[in-house]
């Protein structure tokens, strides 16, 4: 198979993955994060570089939207939301986070394969994402390698919120762009 045809393969499942979701839980996560004080993403690994991108639309959607752990990040208190991307739901860096959140009063979301999982548990609200965990990857659900299939359906997912997110402020891209970093 060469690369186009690779491209074509990872965008037929996203499709089959993206079919998956559970349109309940996503609003419930919209909802969430409009009525919130501030918002903090986390997220391991590549999870993590897909939180990172989401917090930056947060912001440019006027939400005080933090990275965990970026020196600039202030604590979490009643009224804010934790939103966890964790494919397996057992990181333990994410699940001492998780703890401290609730332990604050703050909510804890999960957008996860595995919403039994610890974090899962743990969260008020989860999100279940379709994909593989790592061990898994490649056994016939997904030709890519390791956890690809989550993280890029972790991508769409939290763009579609973006998107859902507008809609319900009646926000526009012109509007967003507005607060788009300047001193580049």
């Amino acid at each position: 198979m060469d690369t186009v045809n690779y491209a074509q393969e990872i965008v037929n499942e996203l499709q089959r993955s993206v079919s998956q979701l559970d349109a309940a839980e996503a609003e419930q996560m919209a909802g969430l994060l409009l009525r919130s004080n501030k918002v903090f993403v986390a997220g391991a690994g590549r999870s993590g570089l897909m939180g990172r991108a989401f917090a930056m639309r947060l912001m440019h959607a006027g939400k005080d939207a933090y990275v965990v752990g970026e020196t600039v990040t202030p604590g979490i208190e009643h009224g804010d939301v934790l939103v966890l991307g964790s494919g397996s739901g057992e990181t333990g860096s994410l699940i001492s986070m998780a703890r401290k959140a609730k332990s604050l009063d703050a909510a804890v979301v999960a957008v996860t394969i595995t919403p039994d999982s610890t974090i899962g548990r743990l969260a008020d609200y989860t999100v279940k994402l379709p994909g593989s965990p790592k061990d898994q990857a490649g056994d016939g659900g997904t030709i890519q390698p390791m956890a690809s299939l989550f993280e890029q359906t972790l991508l769409l997912f939290y763009d579609a919120v973006i998107l859902r997110m507008m809609e319900l402020t009646g926000q526009t891209t012109g509007q967003m762009f507005g607060k788009h970093a300047n001193l580049e």
